[in-house]
């Protein structure tokens, strides 16, 4: 494992938002959502593409608060710019668990 400096660390952008909007991504190679994700008044409502069909439907998803990186550039997705990237982790099928705040948090509040 590489180890990275602090200040690398501080350079990336982790915020909480939450799903406002949800749509199905046929465009996408493998099966994906398309959400719409408010970050609060400072960053607004952001767009992503999210392999996570598996363990969600969109109505499971409408309100749900997701841990995402919000300041990698944006990302071409074939018709779609993504201009956040949505955090989670494969479980033992190879399904992505979305990491999430296990309390409410206010839209934009910063990983620390």
């Amino acid at each position: 494992m590489d180890h990275i400096q602090w200040n690398d660390f501080q350079k990336v952008q982790i915020k909480i938002g939450t799903i406002v909007q949800v749509d199905d991504f046929p465009e996408a190679r493998k099966p994906a959502f398309l959400l719409k994700i408010d970050f609060g008044e400072e960053i607004g409502i952001k767009k992503s593409s999210a392999q996570i069909t598996d363990l969600y439907t969109k109505e499971s998803l409408l309100g749900k608060q997701i841990v995402a990186v919000v300041n990698f550039p944006p990302k071409q997705i074939g018709p779609i710019m993504s201009e956040c990237l949505v955090t989670g982790f494969y479980n033992d099928e190879g399904a992505v668990v979305l990491a999430v705040p296990d309390m409410p948090v206010i839209n934009g509040a910063k990983l620390v």
